[in-house]
């Protein structure tokens, strides 16, 4: 049986050090646990690799994208 911090469900997130991958040093970052389709981690992992681009760097901006389009941060150029 699995203990609520290792749960899939759970609201705990896990600080994270921030390397040259990764966002600006100076930002905090957080791990974080999803579930995702097997296929779409497929194609993840193909783009990455043909791009030279890291998956976590596409998934922050997907995170970024989303947010933006329910009006969670302001667009650039004073928008929502």
């Amino acid at each position: 049986m699995q203990d609520a911090s290792s749960s899939p469900m759970s609201s705990e997130v896990t600080p994270a050090s921030a390397d040259s991958n990764g966002p600006d040093a100076a930002e905090s970052v957080v791990s974080t646990h999803v579930l995702v389709p097997i296929e779409q981690v497929h194609k993840l992992r193909e783009l990455a690799r043909r791009t030279r681009i890291h998956q976590s760097e596409y998934l922050r901006e997907a995170v970024e994208d989303l947010l933006a389009k329910y009006g969670r941060l302001s667009a650039p150029g004073g928008g929502q």
